[in-house]
């Protein structure tokens, strides 16, 4: 089972590789609606941080289809 840690570290490498790999794409992320809390302190727990590893992973994969890196 994953703890919020390892959803943690996940999240980072992946934030750190759409940063390196797809600058133009890691500017947007602030601006993304998936990835604003609603609330001024959110709980995070592994289900909101596993939803939001996965919206993340979907972002990328959305970009990489539509903007096909040479």
């Amino acid at each position: 089972m994953k703890t919020l840690q390892d959803i943690e570290d996940q999240i980072i490498r992946l934030t750190t590789s759409i940063e390196v790999n797809y600058p133009e794409l890691y500017a947007t992320l602030d601006e993304n609606p998936i990835t604003i809390p609603s609330k001024a302190h959110p709980d995070m727990n592994i289900t909101i941080m596993e939803d939001y590893l996965e919206s993340l992973k979907q972002i990328l994969k959305q970009y990489v289809k539509t903007h096909n890196k040479k």
